[in-house]
């Protein structure tokens, strides 16, 4: 009973320093966390590639699509929101005019303090707010430099890694810690076609959808909301929200405004809670409360990055825990699938 009592201490004193080594260490974990994520998206093509071609090249033709993917990525969400942001700059009095109206209309109903924060709702205010995210996408760029040097290295070292793991330890132990990299591997290259498909297919709809209400900007609504859409939760309510505030800038009308905010959440809803979660499967599997405490824990920790790449983690975490027997009731009970699925010899076939 006493060792129990001083387990229990050491083990939530080891979480708390190991949340704060996370947070404190940033720059060091977090585009380690992006690299082990993108060579495990990545691998198979360097894997085929080294068969019929040197290494170095195979190496480098896998680095040149994945910086091909970045700048792609990073060219058509800076094209949406500079778009959008210089549009807002331009009609920064009508936006004045008309928070002015809510803001006295909250007012009337005994809501004082947003009063408040109609002094700092000016154009100066989205000027500023501008820069500081273009401030952001320069910190973004150097942070994904150093996480492409990071898979460079890492797929290079790929193979020694297995062999240095097999040799360390034994082989039940070693089979775990591989196949459980494997079945992580390929459970993220699922995770992030699903979700690819269906941020395109959000983006899809969400443009035809602000096309069809007359909504402006209806290319970069679509744009914006296939982006955000590979952040569960927060993304689609960010995209669904901002374009139901522009409408009521453009319309003029609150009614338009739900409208435009219904429509969207009708597709988030159908698309994320019917159509996704059956195109994903059961290998991928995880309470809604999990991977809300996932986006949400990671973005402490890591800030937009960490929102991004929370699921996936979890995903990870949970399929090495159905790896070890000691561990495998944590992946049954938070939703990772046990038996067939997650074993070191299925992971092996």
């Amino acid at each position: 009973m006493s060792s129990h009592r001083t387990v229990v201490p050491l083990v939530i004193i080891a979480a708390i320093a190991s949340v704060c080594a996370l947070q404190l260490a940033a720059g060091v974990f977090a585009p380690v966390a992006g690299a082990l994520f993108i060579i495990a998206l990545v691998w198979p093509l360097q894997r085929n590639l080294q068969r019929v071609l040197p290494k170095l090249l195979a190496l480098a033709l896998v680095v040149t699509v994945i910086v091909f993917v970045f700048l792609a990525l990073a060219s058509i969400g800076a094209w949406a929101f500079g778009r959008i942001g210089r549009s807002v700059v331009a009609d920064a009095a009508r936006f004045q005019l008309l928070y002015g109206t809510l803001v006295a209309w909250l007012e009337g109903h005994g809501i004082m303090v947003a009063g408040v924060w109609a002094e700092h709702f000016n154009v100066g205010w989205l000027i500023r707010m501008l820069q500081g995210v273009t401030s952001r996408l320069n910190t973004t760029i150097s942070f994904w430099i150093v996480v492409v040097v990071y898979v460079l290295l890492g797929l290079l070292d790929t193979d020694t890694v297995a062999r240095n793991i097999r040799r360390a330890v034994r082989e039940e132990a070693a089979s775990a810690v591989i196949g459980g990299a494997s079945l992580t591997a390929a459970k993220l290259r699922r995770y992030m076609f699903v979700r690819t498909v269906m941020s395109l297919i959000t983006g899809g709809l969400v443009w035809g959808l602000s096309a069809a209400f007359g909504l402006r900007f209806a290319a970069e609504w679509g744009v914006i909301a296939f982006a955000l859409n590979y952040i569960p939760f927060m993304g689609p309510f960010v995209a669904t929200l901002l374009p139901s505030v522009y409408a009521l800038a453009q319309f003029g009308s609150p009614e338009a405004a739900i409208l435009v905010f219904a429509g969207l959440n009708v597709i988030q809803f159908v698309i994320g809670s019917y159509i996704e979660p059956r195109a994903a499967g059961y290998a991928l599997a995880m309470s809604p409360f999990l991977v809300l405490f996932s986006v949400f824990f990671w973005s402490f920790i890591w800030g937009v990055f960490g929102a991004f790449i929370g699921v996936p983690i979890t995903i990870a975490i949970l399929t090495f825990c159905a790896q070890f027997p000691g561990t495998t009731w944590i992946a049954d009970i938070l939703g990772a699938p046990s038996g067939h699925e997650t074993g070191p010899q299925s992971a092996a076939r």
